[in-house]
């Protein structure tokens, strides 16, 4: 993709990934987060973290099925990152706000909270990600050190649409829509490998 375009679609990216970050500074201004603000900082950062963590999984799809989409792929470390920023929001939200900067409670709550304990466990496999995502850290481990790494995304995705369920109550079928479309992309990836393996054999013989 030109350059020209490249540009603008970056900037829109941004923009888009700070909409939700600026509807809350916007509310927090104009007292207007509704009846708990707390509960609307808390839902509103984590499921931003984890609607931006399943559409960086969506890039590599999509770019196998519709290869003149190759350059999403420019996209995906932006918003992996952003996901990890909104996820560290929402941490940050539980220890002020919850937690009030109480290590004890802190400590009670992740061994007893399973809901707790499970969402900790999604942002902590997003830090060595986070932390390896400049291009200095992929030369220093290797290409497939560092893809062994990142593996980790499926993990820390699985684990946060766990704790979103883990969250809501009973009977509430909220988390359900995001769980079928990360469970399809989870699926999909080895199913075009092997689609991928098999077309270029077919190829081959051709």
């Amino acid at each position: 993709m030109k350059r020209s375009i490249l540009i603008p679609l970056k900037v829109l990216t941004w923009l888009a990934c700070l909409a939700p970050l600026a509807r809350l500074v916007w509310g927090a201004v104009t007292n207007n987060l509704g009846p708990d603000p707390t509960a609307d900082i808390t839902f509103c950062t984590g499921s931003t973290a984890l609607n931006l963590l399943t559409i960086s999984l969506a890039i590599t799809p999509v770019r196998k099925l519709i290869p003149q989409l190759s350059w999403l792929i420019k996209f995906r470390r932006l918003l992996g990152l952003f996901a990890f920023f909104y996820g560290t929001l929402h941490l940050f939200t539980y220890i002020a706000l919850y937690a009030a900067f109480s290590v004890p409670y802190m400590i009670d709550d992740v061994t007893k909270r399973k809901f707790i304990f499970i969402g900790v466990a999604a942002w902590l496999l997003l830090v060595p990600l986070a932390l390896t995502s400049t291009n200095w850290a992929i030369r220093k481990m290797g290409g497939k050190n560092w893809n062994r790494l990142h593996k980790l995304v499926y993990l820390a995705v699985i684990c946060g649409v766990i704790h979103y369920w883990w969250q809501v109550k009973p009977g509430v079928l909220a988390p359900m829509s995001i769980t079928i479309i990360v469970a399809v992309l989870l699926i999909s990836r080895p199913m075009l490998d092997l689609w991928q393996k098999r077309r270029a054999a077919a190829l081959k013989q051709a």
